[in-house]
C-alpha cells in the first residue's frame, strides 16, 4: 500500500490561537507562523471569509510560503453572520439564500486566486430546531439548488460537503453519511463531493471506515479531516487517542480508495488549554505510527482470513499485534 499523500499535513489555524508568544487577539499572519513551528505541518486551510478580513489572496499566500507552507484549500464559514442563524442556503429569505450563494462564490474567486482548488462547506446553521418549525421539501430542494449553483461556478473546483449530526442547529439537514451521498447524488454535479470528519463520523454513530467506503461506492472522497472523541459531541482531541483502530481500519480503506489528499488535523487544543504546537506534533506521529501500522496490515493475508470469516476475534488479536506487540 502506497501513502501518495504521507507528507501532505494541514492543521485547523484557529487551533494555534493560544500558541506561546502571541498577542492576546492574535491575526491569521500569527497563527500561520504559528503554525509553521511545529514541523511537519506544510499545507493549510483558511475560512473565508474570516481570514480574509483586511487582506487579500497575494497577502495570505505570501504568509504561508513563508511559514513553509501551501494552501490546501478554503472552508466556508457562515454561521459567524449573524444573518446566517436562521440558516443560509435554507433561509426562508430568498435574499438572504442569494447573498449565501453569493458570498460562496466569492470565497471561490479567493480560492481560485490562491491556486487553490477545494471548497468545503459545512452547513451546521442550515436545519431546523422544533417540529413544525420548516418545510422540509422546501429545505432540501432550497439546498439542493444552492449547491448547483454554487458548483457551477467553477466546475473545475471541487465542493466538499462535510456533514455533522447537529451544532448549533439542533437537527442539521446533513447528519450523516445516508443524507450527504443522497445530497450529492440529487445536486448531481461531478465536482461535488464529500469530507469525512472523524470525529463527525464517532457523533453520527458511524463507523469510520464503512462511511469512506459508501464514499467509494457514491461519491468522490475530496477531504479527511482527522481527530477523536467519545462520540457524544465533536470533542476534537488528538488522533489515536480513542479510538485507535477504527483510525487504522480508516487509513487501510482510503489508501484502497486511492485518497491522494492532505490529512488534516481538525483537533481543539485550544478548547482545553494545551500548547497547540506541541498538540500538533503529537497528531503529527501519532498519525504516522497509525499510518505505519495500516501499511503492514493492508496486505496481510491472515487478517484478509479472518475478515472474510467475520471472525473478530483473529482479526483484534491481528491488530492488536501490529498496534501493541508481539504478544498483544
Amino acid at each position: 500500500m502506497t501513502r501518495p499523500n504521507r507528507h501532505r499535513y494541514a492543521a485547523r489555524l484557529n487551533a494555534f490561537k493560544l500558541a506561546p508568544g502571541l498577542p492576546d487577539r492574535p491575526g491569521i499572519a500569527d497563527m500561520i507562523a504559528a503554525a509553521g513551528q511545529v514541523g511537519g505541518l506544510n499545507a493549510a486551510d483558511l475560512n473565508y471569509p474570516d481570514h480574509f478580513e483586511g487582506l487579500s489572496p497575494t497577502d495570505l499566500s505570501a504568509m504561508l510560503a513563508d511559514a513553509g507552507m501551501v494552501l490546501n484549500g478554503l472552508a466556508m464559514r457562515y454561521y459567524t453572520n449573524p444573518g446566517y442563524r436562521l440558516g443560509a442556503f435554507t433561509n426562508p429569505d430568498a435574499a438572504v439564500r442569494q447573498a449565501a450563494i453569493d458570498e460562496t462564490r466569492r470565497g471561490i474567486d479567493a480560492l481560485q486566486a490562491m491556486g487553490g482548488s477545494l471548497m468545503t462547506l459545512w452547513m451546521g446553521q442550515d436545519g431546523f430546531d422544533y417540529a413544525f418549525q420548516g418545510n422540509y421539501a422546501r429545505l432540501w430542494d432550497d439546498t439542493i439548488a444552492a449547491l448547483r449553483e454554487v458548483a457551477d461556478h467553477a466546475p473545475d473546483v471541487d465542493i466538499a460537503i462535510e456533514y455533522k449530526p447537529n451544532e448549533p442547529r439542533a437537527f442539521a439537514l446533513m447528519p450523516d453519511i445516508g443524507h450527504t451521498l443522497l445530497a450529492v447524488r440529487e445536486a448531481d454535479r461531478p465536482n461535488i463531493g464529500v469530507t469525512l470528519d472523524f470525529a463527525h463520523l464517532l457523533y453520527a454513530d458511524e463507523m469510520p471506515a464503512h462511511s469512506a467506503h459508501l464514499v467509494s461506492r457514491h461519491a468522490r472522497l475530496m477531504g479527511v479531516h482527522l481527530n477523536d472523541g467519545y462520540g457524544k459531541r465533536d470533542d476534537g482531541l488528538m488522533v489515536g487517542t480513542v479510538h485507535a483502530i477504527a483510525t487504522v481500519e480508516l487509513f487501510v480503506e482510503i489508501a484502497r480508495m486511492g485518497y491522494d489528499g492532505a490529512i488534516y488535523f481538525d483537533t481543539f487544543p485550544d478548547h482545553g488549554g494545551l500548547n497547540p504546537i506541541e498538540e500538533a506534533r503529537t497528531n503529527l506521529a501519532l498519525t504516522e505510527r497509525l499510518r505505519e501500522v495500516a501499511e503492514g496490515l493492508a496486505d496481510d493475508p491472515e487478517l484478509a482470513a479472518a475478515i472474510a470469516r467475520q471472525d473478530a476475534a483473529t482479526s483484534q488479536r491481528i491488530v492488536g499485534r501490529a498496534l501493541y506487540g508481539a504478544d498483544a
